[in-house]
């Protein structure tokens, strides 16, 4: 289809995960744009907010067939990101198997599925397009998340591997990096690793235009990060320069300035020597190369990816000042 826009007050998006991190941005951003939007959820919102609620889970055939009845688009953001593999098949595989199901039964004619560049596995990679390495994941939520974009793929759905999630609702990058700074405290590699990163509301942009709007995405894999990679220095160094965190030591920053290498090894070594939550390969996503090319779906959509994630944490650094127990600044 030619891009352009189509009547998203005409539209019904039924919507999953829409309590969650990046769901909850997405339900705004769509009925911002005046969607009808049908949610959900195990437990209705206090306030219910602005989209037609329907209490269930992914088990709930009952209520999945009310959630895809007369819906134009199916948005399954829903995701299990750790726990066991039982746990994770439950919601990650056989949760989209039974919504996609659903969806079909109802006639619903477009899907976009969420899932995660962590379905790669082990980098570094630098640049890669879609499956220009075999995904090898690593974490039972990663693996039953590959499987899970199978069942969609086989539905028709457009499928979304973002790499990290930024912004105002994130518990893992920002919070993982605050501990990384203590338990390393060098500059990682020299801070030159490039990133795959989106903010998390240019992601809801990205999604809800790909649900309202005509456009030119075919099925299949896309990548959803922002179209320019992070490096991971530039990263920690704004982060240091909202005071959400402290500088590392030597560490360049945006003015270029070049800061002392410290090896892959020797951050390991670090690492393990101070335990903590973040594991050696959750650092690894952040230390080494985990970039990957993401250019064609914000094209194909017709939708700007904006600044980039680094102009958007200054709008974010409240929320993540109070997530991290940080006083504010005076």
């Amino acid at each position: 289809m030619a891009a352009g826009r189509r009547h998203p007050e005409r539209t019904t998006v039924a919507l999953t995960g829409a309590t969650g991190f990046i769901g909850s941005a997405v339900l705004a951003a769509l009925t911002a744009r005046g969607a009808r939007v049908r949610a959900l959820a195990r437990e209705v919102p206090a306030g219910r907010g602005p989209a037609a609620w329907v209490p269930g889970d992914l088990a709930d055939g009952a209520a999945l067939a009310a959630l895809c009845e007369g819906a134009d688009v199916l948005l399954h953001l829903a995701s299990r990101v750790s726990g066991g593999a039982e746990e994770c098949a439950a919601v990650n595989v056989r949760g989209t198997e039974a919504v996609t199901a659903a969806a079909t039964g109802a006639g619903v004619r477009r899907i976009v599925h969420l899932s995660t560049t962590a379905v790669y596995g082990e980098g570094p990679h630098s640049g890669i397009g879609v499956d220009e390495v075999p995904a090898a994941p690593v974490s039972e939520a990663s693996r039953t998340r590959l499987l899970g974009e199978r069942v969609a793929l086989a539905a028709g759905a457009v499928v979304l591997r973002p790499g990290l999630v930024t912004g105002t609702g994130d518990r893992w990058v920002v919070p993982a990096l605050a501990e990384l700074v203590r338990r390393v405290p060098v500059p990682w590699a020299g801070g030159n690793a490039r990133l795959s990163v989106v903010d998390r509301a240019d992601l809801a942009r990205l999604i809800t235009a790909l649900a309202l709007d005509d456009h030119a995405v075919p099925p299949g894999v896309q990548h959803a990060s922002h179209p320019d990679p992070v490096r991971a220095g530039d990263l920690l160094a704004a982060l240091a320069g909202l005071g959400l965190l402290p500088a590392l030591p030597g560490a360049d920053g945006p003015d270029g300035a070049d800061g002392p290498d410290a090896s892959w090894d020797e951050c390991r070594r670090l690492l393990a020597a101070t335990p903590g939550r973040v594991s050696e390969r959750q650092f690894s996503l952040i230390a080494r190369d985990h970039w990957y090319r993401g250019d064609d779906v914000w094209r194909l959509a017709a939708c700007p990816p904006g600044p980039g994630p680094l102009a958007r944490l200054p709008a974010a650094a409240p929320w993540y000042r109070q997530a991290l127990g940080l006083a504010a600044p005076a």
